[in-house]
């Protein structure tokens, strides 16, 4: 079918291109379903800290010098 050297070497060249591109959109994709199993699990953890607080809020019972940094 093809019998220009030229357009057989184009058409490997962009098969190997395709090749990368399919292997990298995977890596990608992948990566993409760690960081949502990541935002997931902090979302998880976010609910259960507040699920945790007292009813009256964070500002109940909080003294000043507990708001001081360390090197004070």
């Amino acid at each position: 079918m093809l019998h220009n050297p030229h357009t057989e070497e184009r058409l490997m060249a962009l098969e190997i291109k395709s090749s990368y591109a399919e292997d990298l959109l995977e890596q990608l994709n992948q990566l993409v379903y760690q960081q949502q199993q990541s935002i997931d699990a902090l979302l998880a953890e976010v609910s259960q800290l507040r699920r945790q607080m007292p009813e009256s809020g964070p500002s109940a019972e909080r003294n000043l010098r507990d708001e001081l940094p360390p090197h004070y």
